[in-house]
């Protein structure tokens, strides 16, 4: 693959996941069948709806996208994951708007709030992610994407990297599995493969079955990746990682996130999640321009996207 080549997949992922997540904020919260008909899903959704956020300008990203951004940001500047560098951008999101459209914060799930709460008390980062089972949103899942399209370690190390980006605000198990499938899920699109879930899932299964008994244990009694792709679009990380891999059978970038609208509920982080693996498969070009105009806070990311492709 060339460098265009790889770029414009990058790109895609990025932006694909901000798009995304704006797409789906005036629909959060709204049950399956109260969603509108998926071609009158847009970022202004028809009149007679009742919007969520509705104080929000259409074509704004939530605290999926300023978290994503926030992870970003700290990786091109540490140049290697550091828990602590990005507890600190996550704590100026929550306290001061770091990352978030014209610094406006509207949207936070209840275990991050909890983390950050830690953090801001002096829990190292490491330790602050609630990890009891009912702890398991899908808050760090949401953000994952960017450990994907910046790290060129092996698979291993980007294992133990999704793990530890988790684990700053959902620290069970069960979030690191996710954050670990979604992010070698991302690689293998980012490289064009064929088969990406498949291959994915392969190799997170050998590298727990060296170095993670635990992890290998709720890999394949909970998380159960070889079963068919299915999900309703809640806020369970679980819910939220299936219902992308089911999204993601559209064939158009348009189709998979109007498709993850459409399942209802946690409709931003749904699309976010399915975006970002859209944008990566299908390249920036795919991203309807439309919605790539009326995205809001091209100031934020912009600057980042520079600074990964300088990377080379």
């Amino acid at each position: 693959m060339s460098t265009l080549e790889t770029w414009e997949r990058i790109e895609g992922a990025v932006v694909g996941l901000l798009v995304g997540d704006a797409l789906g904020v005036p629909y959060e919260f709204h049950a399956a069948h109260l969603i509108p008909p998926r071609e009158a899903i847009e970022m202004a959704p028809p009149a007679g709806f009742t919007r969520s956020h509705r104080s929000i300008a259409p074509g704004t990203w939530s605290d999926d996208g300023a978290q994503a951004l926030c992870l970003l940001a700290s990786l091109v500047t540490c140049n290697r994951f550091d828990a602590d560098d990005f507890a600190r951008r996550l704590v100026a999101w929550y306290r001061d708007g770091y990352m978030a459209v014209a610094g406006v914060v509207f949207d936070i799930g209840i275990q991050t709030e909890r983390a950050l709460h830690a953090l801001i008390d002096g829990t190292p980062a490491d330790l602050a992610g609630p990890r009891e089972e009912s702890a398991n949103g899908n808050g760090s899942l949401m953000r994952a994407m960017p450990l994907a399209l910046w790290h060129r370690g092996g698979d291993d190390e980007l294992v133990r990297d999704a793990h530890a980006q988790s684990r700053v605000t959902h620290g069970h198990v069960r979030s690191q599995v996710c954050c670990a499938l979604y992010t070698l899920w991302a690689r293998g699109e980012l490289a064009g493969a064929e088969a990406t879930w498949a291959r994915a899932v392969a190799s997170l299964r050998s590298i727990y079955q060296a170095s993670y008994p635990d992890h290998l244990i709720e890999l394949n009694t909970v998380v159960r990746p070889d079963d068919a792709p299915s999900g309703g679009g809640s806020g369970y990380v679980l819910d939220c990682l299936r219902s992308a891999r089911l999204v993601c059978e559209e064939e158009t970038y348009e189709a998979v996130v109007k498709a993850a609208v459409a399942l209802g509920n946690d409709t931003d982080t749904t699309a976010c999640v399915a975006g970002g693996i859209a944008g990566a498969r299908f390249g920036m070009r795919a991203i309807p321009p439309r919605w790539v105009e009326q995205l809001r806070g091209s100031g934020l990311y912009r600057p980042l996207l520079a600074e990964l492709r300088a990377r080379g």
